[in-house]
């Protein structure tokens, strides 16, 4: 193929990733991507295991003279999230990732770019089809759904790994260190609709320009979520009018701060829509005022038609929107005692009306269990007040530090010797498969590294290159401290 990123060193780690963005791979359509890596294992005579679920597992000897070091694992996940911006059209079952280098920046074309963490993938094969590297033996694992919580690495037999010391590559700050993060869980709200025919005039109200985010990592950055800013608005309308809502629709994963909403309601006339549409405007001047520092692109427009529609009755719509008004969004709880990092939060990711049902869905985080337990606890309480059905799945455990780390320190020594300059050492509040192989591995020592990513999770996401040629050069070389 004819590669876009060129003058980058090793070229291989590059042509790697793109090759891999070639392959269309959002969470739960990871065969082909997976077929992918089970297929260059065997071209070099690697030994490969593949699950019913896709997970793959390929197994390098240690280089000559390290065969009495330790195995290493090294791990990522082959899914990503995939989002797109409105006015872009791109089938993520179908469609490759366009990718776009400008700068030393490399981006999609109005869609995630899928370095989350395809730079992961890229990085072991780039390590998996290179002799001259000295190493460990390596267990390299691509799992598969992450993205939508953790299924893969849950699934995944771990009796298949030998290694007890494990390298994620899932982290997105150069010199940061990863070494715990927060457990999760995916709630999905539900509530049957009941529809009336109306007539009379719509008002559309369209949400866009905001930053959106990392439901984990961003959560903190106080950007605007145009679920609840849509709800915010039909709420003072219903106050003022009561129309009827004919759809609410925005945001496309539990796990990305929602950017985009779109809601149509209907009033008997066309004056009644006009006086709805100047309240709805003076909401919206509000909010792009509270908004200018944390999310100055949000914008919004209102447009009026006349048309027949099939309309909410005023049960269901007063239902959607106080379950969007009361339920909890945003930091819940910092750890005041030590650096303010977030303990707990929760972000409404999906809103969408369907026929005959609303479904929300959230994704709460915690670093502490019986926080994470105690907030599923309100969760279902205020289901069981607003008449929804709630469902807890894909729940996955937070990763703690661990006071005693030789990976750890053989990064900062490594990082320190050739950049000259100390590794930060952080936890998060976005979730990390460590975890689940923390709870299957009885002494399992793990860190989680990577390049530069930002903007993960939405069209803006982007990777600096230069950052994934220095992280190269720091996993190579920790690697060969591993391996004397």
């Amino acid at each position: 193929m004819d590669y876009k990123i060129t003058g980058y060193e090793p070229a291989q780690l590059f042509h790697f990733f793109e090759e891999i963005s070639a392959i269309p791979r959002g969470s739960g359509n990871e065969k082909g991507i997976s077929d992918f890596l089970v297929a260059f294992a065997k071209e070099r005579g690697l030994d490969v295991y593949q699950d019913e679920v896709y997970n793959v597992i390929i197994r390098k000897p240690a280089s000559a003279g390290a065969e009495n070091a330790p195995a290493v694992m090294l791990q990522g996940h082959i899914d990503m999230v995939c989002d797109k911006l409105g006015s872009v059209e791109h089938d993520f079952t179908t469609d490759g990732i366009d990718l776009v280098v400008k700068d030393g920046v490399l981006t999609a074309n109005g869609t995630t770019l899928g370095a989350d963490n395809g730079i992961a993938v890229a990085l072991m094969l780039t390590v998996l089809d290179d002799d001259s590297i000295v190493h460990p033996a390596l267990e390299c694992v691509f799992t598969t759904d992450e993205e939508t919580g953790l299924v893969g690495a849950e699934t995944l037999d771990k009796s298949q790994i030998n290694a007890r010391t494990m390298i994620n590559l899932d982290s997105e700050e150069e010199g940061v260190a990863t070494v715990s993060c927060a457990g999760g869980v995916v709630v999905t709200y539900t509530c049957p609709i009941v529809r009336e025919h109306k007539t009379g005039s719509t008002l559309t109200l369209d949400i866009s320009g905001l930053l959106g985010g990392h439901s984990g990592s961003d959560i903190n950055l106080e950007r605007g979520n145009g679920n609840l800013i849509m709800a915010r608005i039909i709420d003072r309308l219903m106050v003022a009018g009561e129309p009827a809502i004919v759809s609410f629709n925005g945001g496309t994963k539990d796990n990305a701060i929602n950017r985009e909403c779109k809601a149509v309601l209907v009033y008997a006339d066309h004056a009644a829509a006009e006086a709805a549409a100047q309240i709805a405007k003076g909401i919206i001047a509000d909010v792009t005022a509270e908004l200018e520092v944390f999310d100055p692109g949000f914008t919004c427009t209102v447009e009026i038609a006349d048309d027949e529609v099939e309309a909410m009755d005023q049960k269901s719509a007063l239902a959607l929107i106080r379950a969007l008004r009361l339920a909890p969004n945003g930091v819940i709880r910092r750890n005041v005692a030590t650096d303010g990092s977030v303990e707990v939060s929760s972000n409404i990711g999906v809103v969408a009306t369907s026929d005959d049902q609303v479904k929300i869905m959230l994704s709460p985080r915690s670093s502490i269990t019986s926080l994470q337990n105690e907030f599923k606890d309100r969760l279902q309480t205020l289901a069981d007040v607003l008449g929804f059905d709630v469902k807890f799945e894909f729940e996955y455990p937070g990763w703690s530090y661990a006071e005693h780390s030789p990976v750890r320190d053989v990064f900062v020594e490594s990082y320190r010797e050739l950049f000259g300059s100390e590794l930060r050492i952080e936890s998060i509040h976005a979730g990390l498969e460590c975890g689940l192989f923390a709870e299957a591995l009885h002494g399992l020592d793990a860190i989680a590294v990577g390049p530069t990513l930002s903007d993960v999770h939405t069209p803006d996401e982007s990777m600096e290159l230069a950052s994934a040629e220095r992280f190269y050069e720091l996993l190579i070389d920790v690697l060969k401290r591993l391996a004397a």
